[in-house]
C-alpha cells in the first residue's frame, strides 16, 4: 500500500496559533502516549506506521508547510510539492505522477488518500486495509471510507450506500445538507465522507491525463500553476461509476475549529494558565506569561505570539472572518532547522528569536538591504561569514553586513537575538548560495 497525505490550506480558524504559514495540523495541543505534546500530523503519522506499514509514505503540501514536516517529523517518508494551491484534483494528480515517475511506483499498486489531520484511533487506518483489498480485488476502480454518523450533521458531506452491510456500492453523493434533510440521509444508511480514497495508481494516472494534458511529473509540476481549481470529490469520484465504500464505526473527530479541538484535549490548561471556578473552559498557551481564567463557562483562551483569543467556544468557528480582514505580520513559524519568533518590528527593523535544533542549519545566504547582528544567548555552535568559521557560545555577538553569505549551525541547541537593519525588509530579500555550501 502507498499512502499520499494531503496536507493543505492554512488555519485561520484555530487563529493565533495558526496562520497562513503554520496550518492546524502543526499546533502541538494533543499529547501521545508518553505525554509528550505532539501535533496532528505527528500523531496520524505515527499511527499510519504503526498500523499500516506503507510501502510508501508522501505528504502533498505547499512549500510553505514543507520547513514545518521537517522539523516535526523524523523518519521515511516523501515530500510532493504543490508550486501552489489548486484544490484537491490536482495536489492528488502531481503526488501520483510523483509516485510514478520519482518514485518507481507500478501502475497496478494501491494508493491511499487521506487527510493529515484525522483525529482517529488506530482502527481508523486499519480500516484502510479493506480498501487495498476492495480495489486489488478488482470489485470497484475506486474505494471510499464513510463514517457511520452520530448525528445528522450539516458539516459533511454524505455517502448513499447501496445497502448497511461493511463494504456496499454507492448510490449517490450528497452536499452538505440542512440537518432536516440530514435526518432522511440517515434513514438511508447514509454515511459522512471522510476523504479518504483508494485506487489503483494507473487508474488515477489515466483519469489525470484525461483531463490535463501532461507529459510526466515534471512537465505536469511545471504547468501546475495554470491548472483549474478543482477538487477531487468533483472531477473523479462523482463521475465514477465502479465505487465502492467501506463502513467505519468508531472515533472520527474533524478538529478544526477550537470548539471540536478543546474535546480531545486531555487537560484543560495546555502551555503556562491556570482555571479557577471555571466550567467547560480550556487554556493554550504557547507563551512563557502567565494566563489566568477566573468564573469562565464554555470558553476557549488561545494565546500565541500572533496574538490572544477569548471566545466563547460556540461561536468560535467565527474567528476566520475576523483575521481575513486583518494583515498581520506572521510571528512565529516552524522551520527545518527549528523556529523563529518575532518579538519586535518596524519599518526599518525587525527583532527575531531564533531556537535551532541540534546539529541543524540555516541555508547559506546573504542580503541586498538589510544587515544583521547575532547575539547567542544559549548553547554553542558554528557561523560562517563569507566563508570564515567562527565559534559562538553565550554572549557572542555577529555582525553581518549587507551582502555578506552567513549561516549558523548549532552544536548543542542554539538560541539567538537576531536583529534586521535596513530600510527595506522582506522575505525577498533572501538569496540563497547552493545548499551544499552548508556547514
Amino acid at each position: 500500500m502507498n499512502i499520499i497525505l494531503l496536507s493543505g490550506g492554512s488555519g485561520k480558524r484555530l487563529w493565533p496559533l495558526s496562520n497562513d504559514v503554520r496550518s492546524k495540523q502543526f499546533i502541538k495541543f494533543l499529547e501521545d502516549e508518553n505525554g509528550n505534546k505532539q501535533s496532528m500530523v505527528q500523531r496520524v503519522f505515527s499511527q499510519i506506521n504503526r498500523t499500516l506499514n506503507p510501502s510508501t509514505l508522501t505528504i502533498a503540501t505547499s512549500k510553505t508547510q514543507v520547513s514545518a514536516i521537517r522539523n516535526q517529523l523524523s523518519g521515511k517518508y516523501d515530500v510532493c510539492i504543490e508550486p501552489c494551491r489548486r484544490d484537491t484534483f490536482p495536489a492528488i494528480a502531481l503526488s501520483c505522477a510523483y509516485l510514478k515517475d520519482v518514485l518507481g511506483v507500478k501502475r497496478d499498486e494501491c494508493v491511499v488518500v487521506c487527510p493529515v489531520d484525522p483525529y482517529v484511533d488506530d482502527n481508523f487506518f486499519v480500516s484502510m486495509k479493506e480498501l487495498e483489498y476492495v480495489v486489488n480485488n478488482k470489485e470497484a476502480n475506486m474505494a471510499l471510507l464513510g463514517i457511520k454518523p452520530d448525528c445528522p450533521s450539516e458539516k459533511y458531506g454524505y455517502i448513499i450506500p447501496e445497502s448497511s452491510n461493511k463494504i456496499s456500492k454507492v448510490l449517490q453523493f450528497k452536499e452538505k445538507p440542512t440537518a432536516e434533510v440530514a435526518e432522511t440521509y440517515l434513514k438511508q444508511n447514509a454515511l459522512w465522507n471522510a476523504g479518504v480514497f483508494a485506487f489503483k495508481l494507473g487508474y488515477l494516472l489515466d483519469k489525470a491525463h484525461q483531463l490535463i494534458d501532461f507529459v510526466d511529473y515534471v512537465d505536469l509540476f511545471n504547468k501546475y500553476e495554470k491548472l483549474n481549481k478543482i477538487s477531487f470529490d468533483y472531477a473523479v469520484v462523482e463521475n465514477e461509476k465502479e465505487i465502492s465504500v467501506v463502513q467505519y464505526n468508531g472515533q472520527w473527530k474533524d478538529i478544526g475549529t477550537w470548539n471540536m479541538s478543546t474535546e480531545v484535549m486531555k487537560s484543560n490548561v495546555v502551555g503556562e494558565g491556570t482555571l479557577e471556578k471555571c466550567e467547560n473552559t480550556h487554556i493554550v498557551n504557547e507563551l512563557d506569561v502567565p494566563v489566568i481564567g477566573v468564573g469562565l463557562d464554555n470558553v476557549v483562551i488561545s494565546v500565541g505570539p500572533d496574538g490572544i483569543l477569548v471566545s466563547n467556544k460556540d461561536l468560535s468557528e467565527g474567528i476566520k472572518k475576523i483575521v481575513d480582514n486583518k494583515t498581520n505580520v506572521i510571528m512565529f513559524a516552524e522551520k527545518s532547522w527549528g523556529q523563529f519568533q518575532v518579538i519586535n518590528h518596524n519599518k526599518t527593523s525587525l527583532t527575531i528569536l531564533n531556537t535551532i535544533n541540534t546539529g541543524k542549519a540555516m541555508s547559506y545566504h546573504y542580503h541586498n538591504n538589510r544587515s544583521e547582528v547575532w547575539i547567542v544567548l544559549e548553547g554553542s555552535g558554528m557561523v560562517v561569514i563569507n566563508d570564515e568559521l567562527i565559534s559562538v557560545s553565550p554572549g557572542s555577538v555577529v555582525q553581518i553586513p549587507i551582502g555578506a553569505k552567513h549561516t549558523i549551525k548549532s552544536i548543542t541547541p542554539l538560541k539567538t537575538i537576531e536583529i534586521q537593519i535596513g530600510d527595506e525588509i522582506n522575505k525577498s530579500d533572501k538569496i540563497k548560495v547552493d545548499e551544499n555550501q552548508r556547514i
